[in-house]
């Protein structure tokens, strides 16, 4: 018997954060590093890099004085504790919202930083209001 094609199965809350569909959102694994201190929730749409002179791989959120090289953006929430490193899901190229990207402590992200994600297929694009 043959399942109905138009069965409902999920829902999504429109967040806002993807606003155009060129350079289309791709997605690829990262590594987190793990939390110093306390864990810590990361939400959706954290804008994480490398951290300048470490050859590690792990990503780290853009933070004043951190040194990090922006990369990609969270696709989801994650939490992260001080036992382990995380593998995330994270965007690699897309369009976003400027303002619905997320960093710690309200850095602003720099002209260079936009530049560094721009090379890697991440571009920013305020969205529309709704008419």
């Amino acid at each position: 018997m043959a399942k109905n094609l138009s069965a409902k199965i999920g829902e999504m809350e429109f967040d806002g954060l993807i606003t155009g569909i060129y350079p289309p959102p791709s997605v690829s694994g990262g590594v987190i590093a793990k939390a110093s201190g306390e864990a810590v929730t990361y939400k959706r749409g954290t804008v994480l890099g490398f951290k300048a002179g470490e050859e590690d791989g792990k990503l780290y959120i853009m933070a004043d004085g951190a040194e990090v090289t922006p990369s990609c953006i969270l696709c989801d929430d994650i939490e992260v504790d001080t036992k382990d490193d995380v593998t995330v899901p994270v965007y690699i190229a897309g369009c976003f919202d400027p303002e619905k990207v997320i960093t710690k402590d309200e850095y602003a992200l720099k002209a260079a930083d936009l530049d560094n994600l721009r090379m890697r297929g991440i571009v920013f694009k305020a969205a529309s209001a709704a008419v």
